[in-house]
């Protein structure tokens, strides 16, 4: 046999990607010998990865390198791998895209295109030995999260692929990008990126410092304009927007962003911090309530989420108000 000598055609009816590993090529009857045959200069195979092969002569295409990264991320190591190869699933195991990869297959405009990339980002256990090589970047973490599923693709969850992006740039105008576009774009909450970053101890950046305190901006703007837009599109009475609110004698009583006077109802937008969230609106809350005014507490997710609970939530709220005592008398002074 020599490197023009054709394969059964068992293979090449029976594999469902023009990438496959070596693994799974041996499933389909495939030998060593026969692929490295197939992969000789002029050949019509090439070798795309260690033990991953790209069953074209051509230009790797996103779809192949794709494929491809998580072929080499996703086989089990040495001492695990079976005689008989499992040919149930994509051969994936448990690696998953991220970082700036991850964003393009998101949809993000401000991440480049998957084949502009230099590399592919691929996360995979802590314990897992396995290098990188050409154009995929090993990434490990000690509990993996659950992917997101595109097309077939598992990519980690936008938080932690933004957080592996960012560990890369060191151009602040490029992080603030995909950051704002994160939050503008109903990807996920800024507590929720600011959390990952944290936890990648990537805030101590003055690049991504910056970036973050945009966001944080982003995120509340977009949660202000969709509360803008609940009370109005179902026909909730107009409140007083952003004020503060005190006892006649000076009292500090809080801040929230809409206060309906006649029902003494309040709310807020649940932006800051968890812990912030925890202590402050706890407190504020408590001192609210003992005066009479009900205080409604809303996140940006379920603003996103359903905007017809929330006006369920609040015209409950105001009927309410028909049937307890007057709330005591406060002061209201914009914010």
């Amino acid at each position: 046999m020599n490197r023009n000598t054709p394969l059964s055609p068992r293979p090449v009816h029976e594999v469902s990607h023009r990438v496959q590993s070596a693994a799974q090529l041996r499933a389909t009857g495939v030998t060593a010998a026969q692929t490295a045959a197939q992969c000789l200069p002029g050949g019509p195979w090439q070798q795309l990865l260690p033990g991953v092969y790209l069953l074209h002569p051509g230009t790797p295409t996103n779809d192949d390198r794709v494929r491809g990264a998580l072929l080499y991320a996703g086989r089990p190591p040495a001492g695990a791998r079976r005689t008989v190869p499992d040919r149930s699933g994509p051969g994936y195991g448990e690696a998953m895209v991220t970082g700036l990869a991850a964003l393009a297959l998101y949809g993000f405009t401000s991440a480049p295109p998957v084949i502009a990339l230099h590399r592919i980002d691929v996360l995979v256990p802590r314990t897992r030995r396995l290098r990188s090589t050409r154009f995929v970047e090993v990434t490990r973490a000690t509990v993996l999260p659950r992917p997101q599923h595109r097309l077939g693709v598992p990519l980690a969850p936008v938080e932690r692929a933004l957080a592996d992006a960012v560990a890369s740039l060191t151009d602040a105008s490029t992080v603030r990008r995909i950051l704002t576009e994160a939050v503008r774009g109903g990807h996920c909450e800024p507590t929720s990126v600011v959390r990952e970053l944290n936890a990648a101890e990537l805030l101590g950046r003055a690049h991504v410092v910056d970036a973050v305190d945009a966001l944080l901006i982003e995120g509340r703007a977009v949660a202000e304009g969709r509360l803008y837009e609940t009370v109005r599109t179902h026909g909730l009475p107009e409140p007083l927007w952003n004020v503060e609110l005190s006892l006649p004698g000076g009292g500090f009583l809080g801040g929230v962003d809409a206060y309906w006077p006649e029902q003494a109802v309040a709310l807020e937008l649940g932006t800051r911090s968890p812990r912030e969230e925890h202590v402050a609106f706890a407190a504020e809350r408590e001192h609210l309530e003992r005066l009479g005014v009900t205080v409604v507490r809303v996140t940006p997710k379920q603003l996103r989420e359903s905007t017809a609970r929330l006006s369920v939530v609040l015209r409950t709220a105001m009927m309410a108000a028909e049937d307890r005592e007057p709330a005591a008398y406060v002061v209201v002074l914009p914010r």
